[in-house]
């Protein structure tokens, strides 16, 4: 990488970290709510899920592929352990296994959809699989809210630490920094953005782009299943019908505003995360004014609008300084 993309790098994400701050700052003189401890404890738990999502969303996208099923996975996996505890199962390791396996499971078919069948985009796979889960997900609880789970698997999304901050926050923190190892310091992680960003670099080098996506959906497919597992612990039930709600619009904003893009090949863990708190912080901020359901949908549509013509002018900006350098 060139000193001026690493620049440009540098600048993107300290510009969505003022973004963020300054988000903060306006909520905060609009709400004295804002600034309470257990509100930002609460909004640490809010992004602890979406995170979650996002880590799955963003390998999808540094592939230049996209995984519309994450929320739909998360709420059928949750979903998954209300049908084991409708059942009369109370062992909480045997239904956190579970809940992991169906992610697992879920996330490795579409993989499979798309590297072995050959469907041509992952947006066609991902979005059949969606409404697949929304149906599978209603299907296994008999269409019903399940609650009563045992201790041990509302633990991650319900325990916290001293002063309130959660545990799903923590594991996040872990996640984030073992995925920033991971990408930047493995053969794999510089192979997935190889396959993103430069397909024809792929296969010259001999890089077997088929396997990589594999891996690629099915860790996000695990990634939904803990924020499954993470959701059941916040809400304590397991609910069918959030399989329509817009999980993955929130984790593809996260992604986008953290500055990956749709061309693939660009993406960072922290900017992920900078992208996952605005997106809790803007939530949070539509309940502490308590803004009508209509305004937070015109809002969140806006900025995910606004954060894709802001990747789509970083590419045509980028493309045309390669140009100039080339001439």
């Amino acid at each position: 990488m060139t000193k001026a993309k690493k620049d440009n790098k540098i600048l993107s994400q300290l510009g969505t970290l003022i973004a963020l701050l300054l988000l903060c700052v306006i909520l905060a003189i609009a709400s004295p709510n804002f600034l309470k401890l257990s509100n930002f404890m609460s909004i640490l738990k809010q992004t602890s899920f979406n995170a979650m999502l996002s880590t799955g969303m963003l390998l999808c996208l540094i592939t230049a592929g996209i995984d519309l099923s994450v929320g739909a996975n998360a709420t059928f996996c949750a979903c998954m352990a209300g049908m084991m505890v409708q059942r009369g199962v109370t062992n909480s390791a045997l239904i956190i296994a579970i809940i992991l396996v169906s992610g697992l499971l879920i996330g490795w078919i579409n993989g499979m959809l798309l590297t072995r069948l050959h469907l041509p985009h992952p947006f066609v796979s991902t979005l059949g699989m969606k409404n697949t889960l929304w149906g599978l997900a209603l299907l296994v609880t008999g269409s019903q809210m399940v609650s009563g789970f045992p201790a041990g698997v509302t633990w991650l999304g319900d325990a916290t630490l001293p002063g309130g901050f959660p545990i799903s926050f923590v594991l996040v923190i872990i996640l984030f920094v073992g995925m920033h190892v991971f990408l930047s310091r493995t053969a794999l992680g510089r192979s997935i953005y190889c396959v993103g960003g430069n397909p024809e670099a792929t296969r010259l080098s001999g890089i077997h782009s088929d396997n990589v996506l594999t891996f690629c959906y099915t860790v996000s497919g695990v990634c939904a299943a803990v924020a499954g597992l993470i959701s059941i612990g916040r809400s304590g039930i397991s609910n069918g019908a959030n399989a329509v709600q817009p999980f993955d619009t929130d984790a593809i904003a996260a992604c986008i505003i953290g500055g990956a893009s749709f061309m693939g090949g660009k993406g960072t863990m922290w900017g992920t995360m900078v992208g996952a708190l605005i997106i809790a912080v803007l939530r949070n901020g539509f309940t502490l004014l308590s803004a009508p359901s209509s305004i937070q949908n015109i809002v969140l549509g806006l900025v995910i609008i606004a954060a894709v013509f802001i990747d789509v002018t970083r590419e045509r900006m980028e493309a045309k300084a390669r140009r100039l350098a080339a001439k």
